[in-house]
C-alpha cells in the first residue's frame, strides 16, 4: 500500500512539474512575442524617421539646386541681353530702311 501511495504521489508531482513547465514555456513564448513586437515597432519607427530625414535632405538639396538653376538662368538671360542689345538698334534701322525702300 505504501508503494502505491508513493507512486501516486510521484505521479502527482510529475503532473505538477509538467504543468509548471507548460506554464513557464507559455510565459516565455508570450514574452518572446512581446519582445519581437516591440523590436518591430522600434524598427518601424526608425525606418519612418530615416525616411523623413531622407525626404527632408532631398527637399533641401532640391531647393538649393532650384536656386542655383534660377541664378544660372538669370545670368544667361543677362548675358544674352548684353550681347544682343548693341545689335538691336542697327537691325531695326536696317529693317526701317528696307521698308522705306
Amino acid at each position: 500500500m505504501e508503494l502505491i501511495k508513493q507512486i501516486k504521489q510521484a505521479e502527482a508531482q510529475a503532473q505538477q512539474i509538467i504543468e509548471k513547465a507548460k506554464a513557464e514555456a507559455a510565459n516565455h513564448a508570450e514574452k518572446a512575442q512581446a519582445n519581437r513586437l516591440e523590436a518591430l515597432t522600434k524598427a518601424e519607427q526608425q525606418r519612418e524617421k530615416a525616411i523623413e530625414a531622407a525626404v527632408k535632405a532631398a527637399q533641401s538639396e532640391t531647393r538649393a539646386e532650384i536656386e542655383q538653376l534660377k541664378a544660372k538662368a538669370e545670368n544667361q538671360r543677362q548675358d544674352l541681353r548684353q550681347k544682343t542689345a548693341p545689335k538691336i538698334a542697327p537691325a531695326v534701322a536696317k529693317i526701317m530702311d528696307y521698308l522705306k525702300g
